[in-house]
């Protein structure tokens, strides 16, 4: 099995087993996570009533109140256009509301931004474990920085004493059956310490490592900032190919998901670099209809169009702006 076919099998199978929200191909400090867990803190529920986007990490950050009226530049760390972007993305997806005063704009936060996550499982996906690649590097990466709390490698093949003396030890091994949807747990995580300091490995030669520390304050944010993408991302692609041999179709565990599958390749393809003009089976055509949205709803907390938690505040005058 390709890649990208056994880790859509290996999201679908791990979001019938999760209470929180799975999501693929998540950039982190040094690399890209290929799916990442985030397990629900105690006040989940407010998060997803917030928006389905993900929120900036600028808008978390900023100076904003809820109750305080604030103007965007003087209150988000950021260049000034780069903080009025910021803005209007967070006044669109309903965590700032905004105002005008004498011509000039105000913000402030619908909410306060709740403590949704509970920890984050990074899983790293590799079928065929005669064909490593740079995992070993990746998964020192993952334990040395200990941005998630446990991180997992998956794979297909039989696991043997060698492959595992390969990995570091705190890492999870888990054995998938794409067929079945079903996992084997060969080792377990050890719980890294993710609220302490790490070390960021930026490179990595035979004689030479470059290294960066990351204090414990910025792993918090690029925790935040994991989560924050992986709720407002989710793990299916979101477009399905433009083609007349393509479908949507769910796994053999999953049958009626909205995967984009190819009878011309005979599997589960990635719209975004396998399909278009330059596929030699292309037959373009209209993409196959599929409410994405509404499956991932289906199968997990996320929620695709929350109520919102803007509101007009009485009194408002009475905060002073700064």
């Amino acid at each position: 099995m390709r890649e990208f076919a056994f880790e859509l099998a290996v999201c679908a199978a791990l979001e019938t087993e999760s209470d929180g929200v799975i999501a693929r191909q998540l950039g982190t400090h040094t690399r890209i996570v290929d799916v990442v867990e985030v397990r629900p803190g105690p006040e989940f529920d407010r998060r997803a009533a917030i928006t389905a986007e993900t929120i900036p990490e600028p808008a978390i950050e900023s100076d904003v109140g809820v109750g305080r009226a604030r103007r965007p530049k003087a209150a988000i760390d950021a260049h000034p256009d780069r903080a009025s972007t910021v803005a209007d993305r967070a006044v669109k997806i309903g965590f700032f509301e905004e105002e005008r005063r004498r011509g000039r704009r105000y913000v402030r936060r619908t909410t306060t931004y709740p403590e949704w996550i509970g920890g984050l499982c990074a899983f790293e996906n590799k079928p065929d474990l005669g064909r490593p690649g740079d995992l070993e590097l990746q998964l020192r990466k993952d334990v040395s920085l200990s941005l998630f709390d446990e991180v997992v490698l998956v794979t297909a093949s039989y696991v043997t004493g060698a492959h595992l003396n390969r990995i570091p030890e705190p890492v999870g091994v888990w054995r998938f059956d794409p067929d079945r949807g079903t996992f084997e747990i060969v080792r377990e995580a050890t719980p890294l310490p993710a609220s302490e300091p790490g070390i960021a490995v930026i490179d990595e030669s035979p004689t030479r490592v470059e290294v960066e520390p990351v204090d414990a304050d910025e792993k918090a944010r690029l925790r935040r900032r994991v989560a924050e993408r992986a709720y407002g991302k989710g793990w299916r692609p979101q477009k399905l190919p433009g083609c007349a041999k393509a479908s949507a179709r769910g796994t053999e565990f999953s049958d009626d998901d909205v995967l984009p599958y190819c009878a011309w390749k005979g599997r589960f393809v990635d719209p975004a670099r396998e399909c278009g003009p330059e596929c030699e089976g292309h037959d373009e055509s209209e993409p196959p209809s599929a409410d994405i949205e509404a499956q991932r709803e289906r199968h997990s907390p996320w929620v695709a169009d929350p109520a919102g938690v803007a509101r007009r505040q009485v009194g408002l005058d009475r905060f002073r702006n700064e």
